[in-house]
């Protein structure tokens, strides 16, 4: 089992990004992924979340309406399309799988998930 992330990397202020969660090693339509992110000094915090039987989907208050989560099982992928960034949204972002439903109910809650990718660095500069 192994997810990975990416798509980080350096923006302006107001600019997008689209982050990438690849699995492999197993099929993961049957899982809820979850996106987290850890600035430097500051706690791992819950971004977004998609459930995998109905497809309903958390957001942290910071960034509801500006980033988009969605999952392509066919692909074996989800994606965080990350809008109207600010520098504030500067961390390392991470990716992870967890066999609860609904993300609404358990997606911000880190110790529900099994499996953990590697990070992606996104950088916002004011």
């Amino acid at each position: 089992v192994q997810l990975q992330a990416s798509g980080g990397g350096l923006v302006q202020a107001g600019g997008s990004l689209r982050l990438s969660c690849a699995a492999s090693g197993f099929s993961f339509d049957s899982f809820a992924i979850g996106w987290f992110r850890q600035a430097p000094g500051k706690e791992r915090e819950a971004v977004s979340c998609i459930s995998s039987s109905d497809g309903s989907t958390y957001y942290a208050d910071s960034v509801k309406g500006r980033f988009t989560i969605s999952r392509d099982n066919a692909q074996n992928a989800v994606y965080l399309q990350m809008n109207s960034l600010k520098p504030e949204d500067t961390a390392v972002y991470y990716c992870a799988m967890g066999s609860f439903v609904p993300c609404t109910r358990y997606g911000a809650g880190q110790q529900y998930y099994d499996y953990w990718g590697q990070g992606t660095q996104v950088t916002v500069s004011s």
